[in-house]
């Protein structure tokens, strides 16, 4: 019989194999994978972010020009001494002190005003006017905090020289198709409006509705200044 050199020779058995020149395992496979998917969340997370920044900012500065072209209308009185009042329809500035907002609003309810500022709905009442202007606004920018309003809350207007107080006289929940918000009236009034609710995700199922009306007892005229009548 033969031997075996090998089996006789432990020294002349073949080396282990080298591990280090193995493939990947698939817990080393899948570990690269989770970085590389969690570079790519960073990634678009940024992008989104700055896409929000770049539309708070240019909401931010479209309100400081609006409020520039507001201030130079002021030194417009609105009633000269011997003359007939002239109708005017300038810029309108809305006043919240319970919410903290100041904003100007626009005309038009499209995409382009309401990335803005708040919106009027063209074909209401102008506010002071006689009839029902309709203001409004998203809930994740100018109209976030409407929901805080109660019955007998302040709402100041602004517009030709002329500051006007809104008191709130209710509010409510609506679907987007009721329109019986938009109704006008004989007397003067102020409705706000935005989605709800108001945190939430998507688009907003119904609106919320802030009526108010025209505080007739504390109505001032005043020029040149932002200041509101309490």
């Amino acid at each position: 019989m033969p031997e075996n050199p090998a089996f006789m020779n432990p020294a002349s058995t073949q080396p282990p194999p080298d591990l280090s020149t193995t493939s990947p395992s698939a817990p080393s496979r899948f570990g690269g994978w989770r970085r590389y998917f969690s570079s790519i969340l960073i990634i678009v997370g940024t992008l989104m972010l700055s896409y929000v920044a770049s539309q708070y900012y240019g909401m931010y500065r479209e309100q400081k020009e609006l409020e520039q072209e507001w201030a130079k209308q002021q030194s417009i009185q609105p009633h000269q001494p011997g003359n007939a009042p002239v109708k005017q329809e300038g810029l309108i500035r809305v006043s919240i002190p319970k919410i903290n907002l100041d904003a100007i609003v626009l005309d038009g309810t499209g995409r382009k005003q309401l990335k803005n500022g708040p919106g009027r709905v063209i074909g209401t009442a102008l506010p002071g006017e006689p009839g029902n202007a309709v203001i409004t606004a998203h809930r994740d920018t100018f109209f976030r905090h409407i929901y805080e309003l109660n019955k007998g809350d302040s709402i100041m207007v602004q517009r030709n020289g002329e500051t006007l107080r809104f008191e709130v006289t209710g509010k409510k929940i609506v679907e987007p198709d009721d329109l019986s918000v938009l109704k006008q009236s004989d007397d003067s009034r102020l409705t706000l409006i935005t989605c709800y609710p108001i945190y939430y995700i998507g688009p907003a199922p119904q609106r919320l509705v802030v009526f108010s009306k025209l505080a007739e007892d504390k109505k001032a005229v005043v020029s040149g200044t932002s200041e509101a009548v309490r």
